[in-house]
């Protein structure tokens, strides 16, 4: 078992290393805490990946909130005057303050957020909703902790749901529009002049992340993964 953890860890952590390290803007990712530090004795190898995982996916979605307030400035515009740059820090950074409740978005979270994102009759900033419940609905299917400890439990059907939540979002994000036609928020661009698929990529990097932990999951815990088919124009979301 001890030799299959460290396998596994080595194949997750090669698969993260795939992934960029910085946000858009060129800011780099927050140094880890070394292995060698007093809390690492306190963490197996699964404990570590999964440290690794919701960093990852954090990381991934502010890149996302980011590029979104980039494609769609006249949604910043509802919430700040401020930067994008300063936005997407205040709403990851500030967790202490607002603890993922805004009232701008009726203090949503997880997927009533991202359905409160392309509500027709909802005229407050769209970003905001679909990035929240993004990574509440991560935070929670990892028991709403950020540090992962020998004590600690996630349930691999969690996360696998998590995942297939995430595919469900992409595809709103991509096709939802307002009554008038118009999509209600702008990301991948494929015309006769550009192809731009970056945030297609970027979720793809997210379910690919989660789905492989938590089948490593289910192969450590020797749990059984219940694979829910679902046709993704109509697909709803999974609980988790």
């Amino acid at each position: 078992m001890k030799i299959f953890g460290t396998v596994a860890l080595l194949i997750f952590l090669t698969a993260c290393a795939n992934t960029p390290s910085s946000l858009a803007d060129g800011k780099p990712m927050p140094e880890r805490a070394e292995k060698s530090s007093a809390n690492q004795f306190m963490k197996s190898d699964f404990d570590r990946m999964a440290d690794v995982e919701l960093a990852e996916n954090t990381l991934s979605l502010k890149t996302l909130m980011l590029k979104l307030y980039k494609r769609n400035p006249h949604e910043l515009a509802k919430s700040t005057s401020d930067s994008p740059e300063k936005m997407v820090a205040w709403v990851f950074e500030g967790e202490l303050q607002h603890h993922w409740q805004f009232k701008a978005i009726q203090n949503k979270q997880g997927t009533e957020a991202i359905y409160l994102s392309f509500n027709p009759e909802y005229q407050g900033d769209r970003v905001l909703p679909f990035i929240v419940g993004l990574q509440t609905m991560l935070e929670k299917a990892h028991g709403s902790k950020k540090e992962f400890y020998f004590i600690d439990s996630i349930h691999p059907q969690s996360l696998y749901n998590v995942a297939r939540n995430v595919e469900i979002a992409a595809w709103k994000l991509s096709t939802s529009r307002k009554p008038t036609g118009e999509l209600y928020l702008l990301s991948n661009e494929v015309n006769a002049h550009e192809r731009n698929l970056s945030f297609e990529r970027e979720f793809g990097k997210i379910i690919g992340r989660t789905d492989l932990f938590a089948f490593m999951l289910a192969e450590k815990s020797q749990r059984l993964i219940s694979k829910i088919t679902q046709s993704i124009a109509t697909a709803v979301f999974l609980p988790f």
